[in-house]
C-alpha cells in the first residue's frame, strides 16, 4: 500500500466511524506514524509505506475509532501557536483559553518594568508560558495540585526555551507560596460534579478529573482561588480567570464579596463570557 492510499484508506474508516474531520484526523495521523509532514506525504505518496508505518498508523486509528481524541493520541496540542506536550495528568487546551492570554495582555499592557506571573492550577503551563512569549521582560510560577502536572509544564518550558523565567511547584493552589504576584491567571476546574459524566466522552473520559470537577455547584475552586488571592496579589496587580459557561455572574458576585472589582468580562470567539479580569477594589 502507497503512503496516499494508507491516508485514504484511513480516513474512509473514520468516516464510516462518523467521526468528525476524518480525513484531517487521517493526515495527522499518518504525518505522525510516517514521521514525516503531510508535504512529504504528498510529494511521495506514491512511495510504498514500510509495514512498521502501516503498523504504527494502525494502532493510532484503533484508538480513534474507540473515541480517544486526537490530540491525546499525537500527545501534542498547539496553543497560541505553540505545541505543548500532554500527560494523562494535564487538561488539553482548547481555543477558547486563549482569550484568558489575550484578556491578561491587555490588562497588563499599560504597566511598565518586569511582571510577576503566578499560574494557578498549571496544567501543561499553557496560560504562564503563553503569556511569558509575549512578555520577554516577565517571570513566573506555575502551581499545580498534580505532581505530573506541574512536570508536564516544567518541560514544556524547556522546550519553547522558556525555563530560565519559569518555575513550578506542587501544591494546594497558591498555600505554599508566600510572595506577591502582579499578574495572576488560572483556569480552574469548574464543571460541576454532577454533569461530568454526561461531558462528550472525549473529555469525560480522557481529561483528567482533578482538572474537571468544579465541586457541587462548580464554583468551589473560584471561591477558593478568590478568598487566598488578596494575598497572592501584588498592589495594583490583576487576576483574570477562565469562566465556564453561564458563570460569570456567579463569579463576579464571589469576587465582589472577596473585596475585588470587575475591571471587565472578555468573550470567546462564539460569544460566550470565557475570562474575567479583578483587581483588588
Amino acid at each position: 500500500m502507497t503512503r496516499s492510499e494508507a491516508v485514504r484508506a484511513a480516513a474512509a474508516r473514520l468516516r464510516r466511524a462518523r467521526l468528525d474531520a476524518p480525513e484531517l484526523d487521517a493526515r495527522l495521523l499518518a504525518q505522525s506514524a510516517f514521521g514525516i509532514d503531510f508535504a512529504q506525504i504528498v510529494a511521495r505518496g506514491q512511495d510504498l509505506a514500510a509495514p512498521s508505518e502501516l503498523a504504527r498508523l494502525e494502532q493510532m486509528l484503533e484508538r480513534r475509532l474507540k473515541g480517544e481524541p486526537i490530540d491525546r493520541i499525537l500527545g501534542v496540542r498547539e496553543f497560541w501557536g505553540m505545541p505543548f506536550r500532554l500527560t494523562p495528568d494535564t487538561l488539553s487546551p482548547r481555543p477558547d483559553t486563549e482569550t484568558v492570554v489575550a484578556a491578561a495582555l491587555q490588562a497588563v499592557a499599560p504597566r511598565r518594568g518586569p511582571l510577576s506571573i503566578l499560574d494557578l492550577g498549571v496544567g501543561s503551563g499553557c496560560l504562564l508560558l503563553a503569556l511569558l512569549s509575549e512578555l520577554p521582560g516577565a517571570w513566573g510560577v506555575g502551581v499545580d495540585r498534580a505532581p505530573g502536572a506541574a512536570a508536564a509544564a516544567r518541560a514544556n518550558a524547556a522546550a519553547l526555551g522558556l525555563l530560565g523565567r519559569a518555575s513550578f511547584v506542587t501544591g494546594d493552589w497558591g498555600a505554599a507560596l508566600g510572595g506577591r504576584f502582579d499578574l495572576i491567571v488560572s483556569n480552574p476546574p469548574y464543571i460541576p460534579r454532577a454533569e461530568i459524566a454526561s461531558l462528550a466522552p472525549e473529555v469525560a473520559g480522557h481529561d483528567p478529573l482533578l482538572a474537571l470537577d468544579g465541586g457541587a455547584d462548580g464554583l468551589a475552586a473560584y471561591a477558593t482561588i478568590l478568598q487566598d488571592a488578596p494575598r497572592l496579589l501584588a498592589e495594583g496587580g490583576v487576576l483574570t480567570m477562565e469562566l465556564g459557561v453561564g458563570q460569570s455572574a456567579e463569579v463576579e458576585g464571589l469576587a465582589r464579596q472577596a473585596g475585588f472589582v470587575t475591571l471587565g468580562i472578555a468573550d470567546d470567539l462564539a460569544g460566550i463570557s470565557r475570562a474575567i479580569v479583578l483587581s483588588r477594589g
